[in-house]
């Protein structure tokens, strides 16, 4: 039997897979990690939330050290690294009877993740790159690896839940097994070539040192646009901190909690592949700074209703005009911010940036979270005290959208023929 060699290049449909199957792996066991931790093992919420967020913490503060690696050994072996990392963190889980060893697992898990995405993330911009090349006004990789990404997102909980109904341990092996199984996909698919010899940008080999992976964080106005970016993650994140404090004050129950994360995924499958297609038309800066202000203004109709009683026929109503806000300002800035990650670079291995834009997005979640959760504690009943989350929500938003447009990558010298942007 002849040995698989990998491709000199990934096919993109690969990449897409790879991103859905991924998702559906991670949501097929993590949204149920908190009910086997209180159902099955008696765990109060402090536990459960020191778990949930040491896990989210340490896949989105590594992810600068997961780009950095996928640039000096190459997208192929952090990848599989990635995989096994998870399928080493499920199997602890499925040890795991104590606190400590809950907490272990779930940091693996959350250091898979930080190995992978950075990884895919610079294999998909190489894709892009060529697929620019040749179709310059089509919609870009990126949009598509938000769509597949989101089956996964939804094909993942309803995958789970069939699984929970045998036990927890199931769903964390089957999700183990799903990983193996990418493990070896990638082993014998992916290319076996340095990420720093993939070709980025005008066609020329970004050959960098290794000295020089660390070169994203010399590049003051990347910085600054990825602290600016890094709203986006914070406002995206309140649909699991504020949202269901939002549903509490509304009394609009439990179950409205699942039907809204089912409409926000639905409504990102449905209008990505349409909205990128615009973001296009309008450039970089529109999209961004529209994003940002239909963000904003999402916080800022919630903040509005939240002094008054919900509408008796629709209790829900402010959580799903939030929810439409959130997800519609997310499809307008984030594959415009990966696809400007190339041109930052420029001719470097992209690796480390796309996983400073995912841990300066971490770090704003952190702290944003910290900064709103006295005020969260206000904001379950009807009251003006419980527009004050939303205000500042707002005003994080408003304040990207008004100046994230200075910090864009400088023009090239010359038009390039791979210009991601040209119109």
């Amino acid at each position: 039997m002849k040995d698989v060699i990998p491709r000199a290049e990934p096919s993109p449909r690969l990449l897409l897979a790879s991103q859905l199957i991924f998702n559906l792996g991670f949501y097929s066991v993590v949204p149920f990690l908190a009910v086997s931790m209180r159902e099955d093992f008696g765990m109060g919420a402090m536990m459960v939330g020191i778990v949930l967020g040491a896990r989210t913490f340490a896949q989105q503060g590594l992810f600068l050290m997961g780009g950095a690696a996928a640039d000096r050994w190459g997208a192929r072996p952090v990848m599989i690294a990635g995989c096994l990392a998870r399928i080493s963190g499920y199997l602890l889980l499925l040890w795991a009877s104590d606190f400590p060893l809950f907490l272990l697992g779930a940091v693996i898990t959350g250091v898979g993740g930080a190995l992978f995405s950075p990884a895919l993330d610079s294999l998909v911009g190489a894709a892009e790159e060529r697929r620019a090349a040749i179709q310059p006004h089509k919609t870009t990789v990126f949009a598509l690896l938000v769509i597949f990404g989101e089956i996964g997102a939804v094909a993942g909980p309803l995958l789970g839940s069939v699984l929970l109904g045998t036990g927890f341990d199931t769903a964390l092996l089957v999700g183990a097994g799903i990983f193996a199984v990418m493990a070896v996909v990638f082993a014998a698919f992916l290319p076996a070539t340095n990420a720093g010899a993939v070709k980025t940008s005008a066609g020329h080999a970004a050959d960098a040192p290794a000295s020089d992976a660390w070169s994203c964080l010399r590049k003051k106005r990347f910085v600054s646009f990825a602290a600016f970016y890094s709203v986006n993650l914070f406002a995206y994140n309140q649909l699991y901190f504020g949202l269901p404090i939002e549903l509490e004050r509304s009394d609009a129950g439990s179950g409205a909690l699942s039907a809204i994360f089912a409409y926000a995924s639905i409504v990102t499958i449905a209008l990505q592949w349409p909205i990128a297609r615009l973001t296009k038309r309008t450039g970089a800066g529109v999209a961004l700074a529209a994003g940002f202000a239909v963000q904003a203004l999402g916080f800022v109709a919630i903040a509005a209703m939240a002094a008054f009683p919900p509408p008796a026929a629709f209790p829900a109503l402010p959580a799903f005009l939030l929810v439409t806000a959130l997800v519609l300002g997310h499809m307008c800035v984030g594959p415009v911010a990966m696809d400007l990650v190339l041109d930052f670079a420029s001719e470097r291995p992209t690796g480390a940036y796309y996983g400073l834009l995912a841990s300066c997005g971490g770090t704003m979640v952190l702290l944003g979270n910290v900064l709103l959760a006295p005020f969260y504690e206000q904001a379950a009943t009807p009251s003006a005290a419980a527009a004050t989350p939303w205000l500042i929500s707002a005003i994080f938003a408003i304040t990207s959208a008004v100046l994230i447009g200075r910090f864009l990558p400088a023009p090239a010298p010359a038009p390039r023929p791979q210009q991601l942007h040209s119109v």
